[in-house]
């Protein structure tokens, strides 16, 4: 239910993707755009999340996955939502073990570690229960996802998430592929260090119970929407525990049981 009778209109979708695309663009993060699309119109977010990923597109990138955010019970209490929210990865957040990753290309960077799949077949048609899903996954990954906010101080609801594409900003894959035949998502073990400091422990049962449930969820919520996962896309799960804020001269590491590990170094260059 909407706190407020008033239809969002176009122009307001418009000005709240140009206010979030001004921050990325300018480093200075900018309001919430709740007010000009309010707290509860899931609908209008993803509307808003659609034009700043078109306009990335048409300007020459590629998308090439999904991430999923809010999968902590802990963290949709805290937004006051119940469900999770998905942004679009697209190719030039993709980073691999190891890489440095220049700091100033975000505004307001945080790290979590979760399991990551690259999909073998679509997930476009059918009952989109967990087996398909288990069956449409090529390999899982361990991964480090970067997350941004665009909006100063992360001040969010969960429509200026989802306008601000999940708040996503890139990603970090690891270097070992494993079939779900080696390994089950929901009973890994992680263990995320900052510099050498653990500041982070979490579970797969964390992610929802089960990443795949997780990814269920994505698979059927992006068909919904129109956009279905398709071969080939990578999918960020979501985290399985908390994320914790960087800056220059980090090494963020991860290691996830039955994935391997995965790591990154901040350094102060922009790009």
């Amino acid at each position: 239910m909407s706190h407020s009778t008033r239809a969002v209109t176009p122009t307001a979708i418009d000005e709240a993707a140009r206010r979030l695309a001004a921050a990325a663009s300018t480093g200075t993060p900018c309001d919430p755009v709740r007010d000009l699309i309010g707290r509860d119109d899931v609908a209008s977010a993803y509307a808003v999340q659609g034009r700043g990923i078109g306009a990335r597109v048409d300007a020459g990138l590629t998308i090439v996955g999904r991430k999923i955010g809010l999968t902590s019970p802990a963290v949709q209490e805290q937004l006051g939502v119940d469900q999770p929210d998905f942004g679009v990865l697209l190719d030039d957040m993709a980073y691999t073990d190891g890489d440095v990753v220049p700091i100033g290309r975000f505004l307001q960077p945080r790290v979590e570690a979760e399991v990551a799949f690259v999909l073998r077949h679509d997930l476009a048609d059918g009952a989109l229960d967990v087996d398909q899903v288990r069956d449409a996954v090529a390999y899982a990954v361990a991964a480090l996802e970067i997350c941004d906010s665009r909006v100063a101080g992360w001040d969010i609801t969960y429509t200026d998430t989802v306008a601000d594409n999940a708040s996503a900003g890139a990603y970090v894959l690891g270097t070992g592929h494993h079939s779900l035949e080696q390994v089950e998502p929901r009973e890994v073990a992680m263990s995320m260090t900052v510099t050498g400091q653990e500041v982070s422990v979490g579970t797969g049962a964390a992610c929802l119970g089960d990443p795949l449930l997780a990814v269920q969820w994505l698979a059927r919520r992006a068909r919904d929407l129109g956009e279905p996962l398709r071969a080939g896309q990578v999918i960020l799960s979501g985290a399985l525990g908390p994320m914790r804020p960087v800056t220059p001269g980090a090494t963020v590491a991860a290691s996830i049981t039955g994935l391997g590990t995965v790591s990154c170094t901040f350094t102060q260059e922009k790009a």
